[in-house]
């Protein structure tokens, strides 16, 4: 067993950090986003689960908008585009499946 916030951090976005814990068939993680921070319009092969804890998080998903709160989860479809925008400080956790397996090397891409 392991504190989350003992992995190492993995910076996505200015704002954005994110703590992945990775299985054999999915990736956990636990995201905080700073308020105004973003993470633009992209899309995975990976089936996304996202559940806010707290904060205010406006996502697009497939070109609709939504406004997660405090409790709210999203699932996005794979290679559905999504983005967000952090309406206030956010703590959100995010489950993948398939694993994602470029959380686990120590820099991530940009953004597609």
């Amino acid at each position: 067993m392991e504190l989350i916030k003992n992995i190492n951090p993995k910076h996505l976005a200015p704002g954005i950090t994110g703590y992945y814990a990775h299985g054999d068939k999915s990736t956990f993680g636990y995201v905080e986003l700073e308020k105004g921070s973003s993470v633009p319009l992209h899309h995975h092969i990976n089936e996304q689960i996202t559940y806010l804890i707290e904060g205010q998080l406006d996502m697009e998903i497939g070109g609709i908008a939504f406004s997660l709160t405090n409790g709210m989860y999203h699932i996005i479809p794979s290679n559905t585009p999504h983005s967000a925008t952090a309406i206030t400080d956010c703590t959100v956790i995010d489950v993948f499946g398939p694993v994602r397996e470029e959380y686990k090397i120590t820099e991530i891409p940009a953004w597609k």
